[in-house]
C-alpha cells in the first residue's frame, strides 16, 4: 500500500453522521476483490441519479448536481471531512477500498466505527479523530473555496491555512506501518527470509510430509 507521511490537501466536507459502509459502496459491488476500481462508485446512491451496477461506466452516469463529491470545486479533494461514527455497519474492507481508490488519504471525524477505522489503516488511509467542536469549527471554515489542511504524520498535526493545529493520536504501530506503507502482508514478508528458513528446516527434519 501506498505509505503516507505528510499531505496538503483539498478538503471536502460530507456533512452526514452515521455514515455506514453500504452507502460508501453499495452491496451489488462487492462481487469483486481487486481493491482497485471502485472510486467510481463512492456514494454512488447519493452521486448518482440511477442505479449502479458493476462495470458500469460512469462517465455518461446522470449526476445529482447537489451532492458535494459532484460540485467542482471538491475534485481532487484528498481530506474527507465527516461527522460522527463515520464508517458503521457492516464490516466491507470495499469501502476503504473505494475511498482510497478515487483519491481520498485521510478521513476527519469526531468518531469512526471500530472496525472501519482499522480497515482504513490496512488500505493505507489515515483515519483522524478530533474533538466535535474541533470538526464543527473546520466545517465551518471549509466554506471558503479550495479549503486545505495540512497533515502530518510525523508530528500527528493537522493544520489550518491559518496557521492552528490540532493534535490527534495513533498508536506507534500503526504510524510506523502508515509511513512505511506496510499492511499485514508486508510486515509479514519482512521476515521472508525467517520463514524461508524454517520452512526448509521443517522439510528437512519431516520430509514425509512434503512427499507427493
Amino acid at each position: 500500500m501506498k505509505a503516507f507521511t505528510q499531505l496538503n490537501g483539498l478538503v471536502c466536507p460530507l456533512d452526514r453522521a452515521n455514515v455506514d459502509t453500504d452507502a460508501i459502496i453499495p452491496k451489488q459491488f462487492l462481487k469483486s476483490i481487486k481493491r482497485s476500481g471502485f472510486g467510481p462508485y463512492l456514494f454512488d446512491e447519493w452521486r448518482y441519479s440511477d442505479t449502479g451496477q458493476p462495470g458500469m461506466d460512469c462517465m455518461n452516469r446522470p449526476l445529482k448536481k447537489d451532492f458535494v463529491l459532484n460540485q467542482p470545486r471538491y475534485q481532487g479533494a484528498e481530506v474527507l471531512l465527516a461527522r460522527d461514527n463515520f464508517g458503521c455497519g457492516s464490516s466491507r474492507e470495499h469501502a476503504p477500498w473505494a475511498i482510497e481508490d478515487y483519491g481520498f488519504r485521510v478521513i476527519i471525524a469526531p468518531s469512526f466505527a471500530d472496525i472501519f477505522f482499522g480497515n482504513c489503516y490496512k488500505n493505507g488511509i489515515l483515519p483522524i479523530v478530533l474533538p466535535t467542536e474541533t470538526v464543527d469549527k473546520l466545517f465551518k471554515e471549509c466554506a471558503a473555496e479550495g479549503y486545505q489542511l495540512n497533515v502530518d504524520l510525523e508530528k500527528q498535526t493537522v493544520t489550518t491555512p491559518s496557521g492552528e493545529s490540532f493534535a490527534f493520536d495513533i498508536t506507534p504501530h500503526r504510524k510506523h506501518c502508515l509511513q512505511n506503507g506496510l499492511d499485514e502482508i508486508g510486515l509479514t514478508l519482512q521476515h521472508a527470509d525467517v520463514i524461508k528458513a524454517f520452512e526448509a528446516k521443517h522439510r528437512a527434519a519431516q520430509p514425509w510430509l512434503f512427499a507427493n
